[in-house]
């Protein structure tokens, strides 16, 4: 009897997971900016409280592997075509050496085909000329700031409408600006929300949330700041933990829209952050080494939840996965074909067999992370084995300082750093001088994939932006008004590497 019912139980299992691919679900993902993987009450965070999305990670699949870019825009490319940010062109978040490879297909473009309809509120950041911008690149809706973050503004291409706050900011609304009431990310998801009610029913839908914070300047409603005023080292971390608050509490009302229009069942919601943490890591780092921009677990390991009821089932995966699976996976959803084009760019994976079944085999893979950022104008090739890291499922090998070169009796191991994550999660021993033969193999890797780059890194390496940012420009002739001289300074090309020296500094 017990056999039996035990029986019923794996059939009926069977059909919870049956085959997801083509079952078309609407997509709902939302992204965040700076926070960390540590920044969640659920992963530890002694401080921070975050109950809605606590809520969401225990209703989802969580890979607890998850790699993504040391950076926004290098990760932001990945997701949205499914290869390593070097190969879109992507070696920097300003300086036009983020913007998106026009010839790239986007996740966007390709749920398209399959009927989708797609919405991206908030951040972009993989190019603000109109070319480069999400209408160009296979977005229906487009509600978003300019540049990484709203306010900022840099020489060249990259910059947002001039004058922004994050309260009451102005947004690129498809191709008109609207001035908008309120803070900044209750704007984003008070629009995104809005967009769904009105599609929501007539074809599937991909909804792209991406909030510029918990990005600095740390700039929190003051209600929510208040939540950790004397808790924390300082204002900054008070207003980060604010920030987190407010978005933990606009993922709970979007949850609940969904349940209340009654396509919870058929929304797949997907929340991820972008790279490792910033504001928050002096309170907490869930037990890893590093931060955002740098090549160590925790400036790569980041959150990735799967929640769709009566389809997947809540589990942890340990699976080394990563942000160049998300295009393959969601295509794969949607039951699009990819032409042999796109077939050829998408280097990930896809995950369904994982997020029907967490324990399914998963063959050994080989990932590769790049701080990038050198100084523009510069060989790339000098940088090569400067903030680099090598990922298998068991190690992890850095370097923070360039490769030196050495006679070939000498050991190749110099200049890099052997961690066994499996047995040291924190990478506190190094164990290259006692496993070289790991070392050679990972580094031989490495080595043939850097030659493949050719051709593709180098694609906004000497790219010459405009005078004056486009969303600027837009701005000005749509409302009227001029550049300040501090408009013209910090827009002037010619100072580019000063300003980013600068920036650098106050960091």
């Amino acid at each position: 009897m017990i056999r039996c019912i035990l029986f019923c139980l794996l059939s009926l299992s069977s059909l919870v997971f049956a085959d997801l691919a083509g079952t078309r679900p609407n997509i709902v993902f939302i992204l965040t900016d700076d926070q960390g993987y540590g920044d969640l009450s659920a992963h530890g965070n002694p401080i921070l409280k975050t109950p809605h999305l606590d809520q969401l990670r225990s209703e989802s699949v969580r890979f607890s592997d998850f790699i993504v870019s040391p950076t926004c825009a290098p990760t932001r490319s990945a997701l949205l075509t499914g290869r390593h940010e070097f190969r879109n062109g992507i070696t920097h978040t300003i300086l036009e050496r983020e913007r998106l490879d026009p010839k790239a297909t986007t996740i966007a473009q390709v749920l398209k085909t399959a009927g989708y309809t797609t919405g991206i509120f908030g951040k972009w950041h993989l190019g603000d000329e109109p070319e480069y911008r999400p209408r160009a690149r296979g977005f229906d809706e487009q509600f978003i700031h300019g540049g990484g973050g709203i306010g900022q503004s840099y020489p060249g291409s990259c910059g947002d409408a001039p004058g922004n706050t994050y309260f009451d900011p102005a947004i690129l609304h498809n191709d008109k600006f609207v001035k908008t009431k309120g803070y900044c990310t209750d704007v984003f998801f008070a629009q995104a929300s809005q967009w769904m009610a009105s599609v929501k029913g007539k074809q599937p839908f991909y909804c792209h949330i991406a909030t510029n914070a918990p990005h600095s300047p740390y700039i929190a409603r003051p209600e929510d700041k208040a939540l950790y005023a004397g808790k924390v080292p300082d204002d900054d971390a008070a207003s980060f933990f604010g920030m987190i608050h407010n978005i933990d509490e606009n993922v709970g009302r979007l949850i609940a829209k969904l349940d209340e229009w009654g396509i919870a069942q058929n929304t797949l919601v997907v929340f991820m952050n972008d790279n490792g943490g910033t504001a928050g890591v002096k309170v907490y780092n869930a037990d890893m080494r590093g931060a955002k921009g740098t090549p160590w677990r925790g400036g790569t390991r980041a959150m990735s939840f799967w929640r769709w009821p009566g389809k997947i089932q809540e589990a942890e995966c340990t699976a080394l996965t990563a942000h160049v699976d998300v295009f393959r996976t969601w295509a794969s959803l949607a039951g699009a074909s990819l032409n042999p084009t796109t077939e050829m760019q998408a280097e990930g994976r896809n995950l369904l067999p994982l997020l029907e079944n967490p324990k399914a085999e998963w063959p050994e893979r080989t990932l590769f992370s790049h701080v990038g950022r050198w100084q523009k104008g510069t060989d790339y090739h000098a940088a090569k084995n400067r903030n680099a890291s090598i990922r298998t499922p068991q190690y992890q090998l850095v370097s923070e300082g360039p490769r030196p070169q050495r006679p070939k009796a000498e050991t190749p191991t110099a200049g890099w750093q052997l961690f066994d994550l499996r047995a040291d999660p924190s990478q506190t021993r190094n164990l290259a001088a006692e496993k070289p033969e790991i070392v050679n193999s990972m580094l031989a890797s490495y080595d043939q994939w850097w030659d493949s780059l050719k051709g593709q890194i180098d694609l906004n390496e000497t790219a010459k932006g405009p005078k004056l940012n486009p969303f600027a420009e837009e701005y000005w002739k749509q409302f009227g008004g001029q550049p300040t001289a501090e408009d013209l300074a910090r827009m002037n090309p010619d100072k580019a590497w000063t300003f980013e020296t600068q920036r650098a500094k106050k960091k």
